[in-house]
This record gives structure tokens, C-alpha cells and sequence, in this order.
């Protein structure tokens, strides 16, 4: 069973057989290795689910959409379909279907229940082996649409590469209107592809940073409502806000540790000094874990908590350092041209995202966190801040655009780059963990 946030209702998942079709001779399913390196797209046919008038199409074009954008799927146009799903519970006709080059076919049914759910169910199929794959039903209410559709496209990410997918997930940035001189600066929050964009502060003040829990639905951001910037702990779902403390040095809101309890944040403090310092949520005790002359800044945790990642120009420009989490071996790891900022450590583990500044270019890369095999993702005129979706395969930055910032994604590949429809100029983007 998926439960799904307040104040929203449940959604329940439910496998659904396999048909005659798995009776069949085992053959070797249709799947992508994702660490191959360059990966050809999967031809991928999906099809209208069933019933629910435009319900149902509506549904399957958030999964084709959902499986395009990742860049590892090819959805094929459905006027090259020869056979039509009228009972997608059937056995398809794989013949029909192979010879278009539908590796994987998706057909599905949209139906209203009689205490008014809505009841959703997809099958994949690999087509050339002539086997069912995965099969799941789902019960929501009308407002859950949308989610049910990230899910099954998670559900067949999952089965085709063998990872976790990331369409079941929420964005908060900055949303930013107004004239460039006197720009109102909201909260925002919306899904993963743009859609649902809700408010979570009214603009009277300006609000920066924001940053995702890892383990639950809540973010930290920095204001400055009182005239001085004030960390806060917001709730998303609930709207509860607890205030941090006030950090007159800080530039950047905290991050948080991987179990959720802590903050780790860089602070100007009267020495004139940049330092890293972790606070304890509960008991709000702060330590010190850098204690430089240089400026130390943009700390984040490594997956398991153990390492930090932060930025320091105490060897003359800014560049990446690694240190355990209690500020013990200190030790650098980029050592290329340009100013390093923003380090990130992915959700796998594997890889540090950062921003670099060279040339009079803006860059988004990846590097391994022992700083080797450094790759470029990204460069433009003025693009920073990266956020990583989480499976650890996707990065969302902010890139200036003629009269603002507007939000980007792009895979490790570097060549899968997507613009995120927002309504207005956007900046700032967290990713948020997948739902639950």
C-alpha cells in the first residue's frame, strides 16, 4: 500500500496477474542498462488507457511525457499503431506491435468506482519475448490524477532500467516577478515537470534557498522579513514554521543531514572568518567544523552522513574540499581552472555536482568524490545552484534567461537537456525525495 501526504487521500497499489501470455517459454525480457554510457532510447508504444473519457489520456500522456523527458525512452506516435487496445486486460497481438519497433508496449484502463475513487491499472508488455512484465492497479481520488501517472511511469522506469525512478516528486525554488529592480520573490512548489505550482509565501519578503528534507516533507529556508536573514523550518503539507535562528553571516539556507536531525550551514561569524558549523534540530547546540582563515562555504552530507562536502579558497580560489562529518581530514579534491561553488553529493553516493565558473562561463558538472573524472554537463552565460533528483541520474539548476532565471534539468549524459515550464522566472530548485 502507497500512502500519499496529507491532507490528500491514499492511494493503494495492487499487482495485477500476469495472463496467458507468461505461460509462454522464458525469454530474455526487454531492458536498458543505464551504466553503459550513451544509451539508444527504448521504442516504447503507449497506449490511451481505457474508459474514463479524456481521463484516460490524459494519464497515459503524463507517462509517455514522464518516460520522454528521462531521455531513455522513445514513446512511438500512437498513428503508427496497427493494433487497437480495446480490452487492455487482453493478450495484445505482439506481431502488430513488433512491427512497428515497440520493445515495450503499455496499455491500461481508467474506471470510477461507487464510493467515487478513481481506479487506474497499466500492464507492460515486452513485445518480442510476448510476455507480460509488470501489472499494477491503483485506487486515488480525483485530485491524485497526476500522481497515480508518475507512478505507473516510475513502476516502468524501475522494470526497464533496474532503477528507481524520479517522477513521483516535487520542486521548491523561488518563483520570481516583477521588474528586475524590485523583484518579488515567492516560495514555490510544484511538481517534478512543472505542473501544480503552488505558493508557500506571499512575497512581502524576500525569501532565497530553499532545501529539501531527505526523509520527510518539510524544507529550510532563509528569509529576510525582519530586515536580517532568519532560517526556517517549514512543513509543507501543514504550513507549520519554526524559526532556526538568525544567522546575520549566513549567504545560503542550511542543508540538511541525511537522517533529518541535523543542519549543516557556512557562518560569517565576528572574527571575520567563514566557517561550517552543524546544529542539532532538537537541542539547537551548534558545532564547529571548519576553523579557517579562508572562507569556507556551500557544505552538504554525503548519502550516509559520514563526509561533507564544502567549497574553500584556502589554497587562493575557491575549489572542493572533503572532510569527515565532524570536520576531521580536510582534504581538497578539484584541482582545475576556474572558481568551484555549490558542491552537491548524489543521492547514489557516486558523484559530486557543482558549479564552476571559467572563461567567463557558467558550468554544471560531476565529478567522483575522490575529485577524478571530472565532467562538464552543462555550460552557459550564468547557470549555477544544481539539485539532484533522487535516483542520483538527473540534475535541476537555474540558468539566466533574457530577463530571468528559468529552471533546466540534465542527465549525467550531458545531452538529455530539458527547460522546466514555470509561470513566471524561477530559481533556487530543490528536489524533494520521492512521495510516499
Amino acid at each position: 500500500m502507497k500512502s500519499i501526504l496529507k491532507p490528500l487521500l491514499m492511494i493503494v497499489a495492487m499487482a495485477l496477474g500476469m495472463t496467458a501470455a507468461a505461460t509462454l517459454p522464458a525469454l530474455a525480457l526487454v531492458e536498458l542498462n543505464v551504466n553503459k554510457g550513451n544509451v539508444e532510447p527504448l521504442p516504447i508504444a503507449i497506449t490511451d488507457f481505457q474508459g474514463g473519457d479524456a481521463l484516460g489520456a490524459e494519464i497515459s500522456g503524463i507517462v509517455s511525457a514522464d518516460l520522454k523527458r528521462s531521455g531513455l525512452f522513445a514513446p512511438i506516435d500512437k498513428s503508427a499503431f496497427i493494433e487497437k487496445i480495446s480490452n487492455p486486460d487482453a493478450t495484445p497481438r505482439f506481431e502488430d506491435w513488433k512491427v512497428i519497433n515497440a520493445q515495450a508496449l503499455v496499455t491500461g484502463s481508467v474506471s470510477k468506482e461507487a464510493d467515487g475513487r478513481v481506479r487506474a491499472q497499466y500492464r507492460l508488455w515486452d513485445t518480442f519475448a510476448g510476455q507480460q512484465m509488470s501489472g499494477e492497479q491503483f485506487f486515488a481520488n480525483d485530485a491524485n490524477t497526476r500522481r497515480v501517472a508518475h507512478i505507473i511511469a516510475d513502476a516502468i522506469y524501475e522494470r526497464l532500467t533496474g532503477e528507481k525512478g524520479y517522477f513521483d516528486t516535487r520542486v521548491v525554488f523561488i518563483d520570481e516577478s516583477g521588474a528586475k529592480n524590485a523583484r518579488k520573490k515567492r516560495l514555490a512548489i510544484m511538481d517534478q515537470d512543472g505542473a501544480n505550482i503552488r505558493y508557500l509565501s506571499d512575497g512581502r519578503s524576500i525569501v532565497l534557498t530553499p532545501r529539501f528534507s531527505p526523509n520527510r516533507q518539510e524544507i529550510t529556508y532563509m528569509s529576510y522579513e525582519s530586515g536580517q536573514p532568519k532560517v526556517y523550518l517549514l512543513q509543507i503539507e501543514t504550513g507549520q514554521r519554526e524559526l532556526v535562528g538568525d544567522f546575520p553571516g549566513m549567504t545560503f539556507a542550511p542543508r540538511f543531514s541525511p537522517d533529518g536531525q541535523k543542519v549543516i550551514m557556512s557562518l560569517l561569524r565576528d572574527d571575520g572568518n567563514s566557517n561550517i558549523f552543524a546544529m542539532d534540530l532538537r537541542s539547537r547546540s551548534t558545532t564547529r567544523l571548519t576553523n579557517s582563515t579562508a572562507i569556507d562555504t556551500s557544505p552538504s552530507y554525503s548519502p550516509d552522513g559520514s563526509k561533507v562536502v564544502f567549497t574553500s579558497d584556502r589554497g587562493g580560489r575557491a575549489q572542493i574540499y572533503v572532510m569527515g562529518a565532524d570536520g576531521s581530514g580536510q582534504t581538497r579534491i578539484s584541482f582545475g581552472d576556474g572558481v568551484y561553488s555549490t558542491p552537491v553529493w548524489s543521492p547514489r553516493g557516486d558523484l559530486i555536482a557543482f558549479t564552476k565558473q571559467t572563461a567567463g562561463e557558467f558550468q554544471i558538472g560531476v565529478m567522483r568524490v575522490d575529485g577524478s573524472g571530472e565532467r562538464i554537463l552543462s555550460t552557459g552565460f550564468q547557470q549555477e545552484g544544481p539539485t539532484w533528483a533522487p535516483n542520483g541520474r538527473v540534475l535541476m539548476f537555474f540558468r539566466d534567461s533574457a530577463g530571468g532565471p528559468k529552471l533546466v534539468s540534465v542527465d549525467l549524459t550531458g545531452r538529455n537537456e530539458q527547460s522546466i515550464p514555470t509561470a513566471n522566472f524561477a530559481s533556487d530548485p530543490a528536489w524533494s525525495p520521492l512521495l510516499e
